[in-house]
């Protein structure tokens, strides 16, 4: 979904746990087709991906556990809404407290 949406011109770095889908030989090389790398931590270290990490428990903290879903594709579009807010619009310390899509333009246009 993330190449065809925003069909990235550089290499991307892409953040997963160690799931044995995200280890799987297909998985890998659709990875490399698409010059993107992954990056997991070490087994039993979430810090490796504290980024994401933070995430997972803001959506879950601020959207999953105060909501309940009457169907899957509701629970669907609320995530998705929670994404777009959380791309779009949520300030982050640990970029210095731009939005992330903010930050992204601004390296964008900065490394251009």
């Amino acid at each position: 979904m993330t190449v065809a949406r925003r069909q990235p011109q550089a290499e991307v770095l892409l953040h997963s746990d160690r799931g044995s889908q995200y280890c799987a030989y297909d998985y890998q090389a659709l990875l490399r087709r698409h010059r993107i790398v992954p990056s997991h931590s070490r087994r039993g270290n979430c810090w490796g991906n504290a980024a994401m990490e933070s995430f997972f428990h803001l959506l879950k903290a601020e959207r999953v556990y105060l909501t309940r879903y009457a169907s899957y594709q509701k629970a669907k579009i609320d995530l998705f809404d929670y994404i777009r807010f959380f791309n779009h619009r949520r300030r982050h310390s640990t970029l210095g407290y731009p939005s992330p899509m903010e930050f992204e333009r601004r390296n964008l246009s900065n490394s251009s």
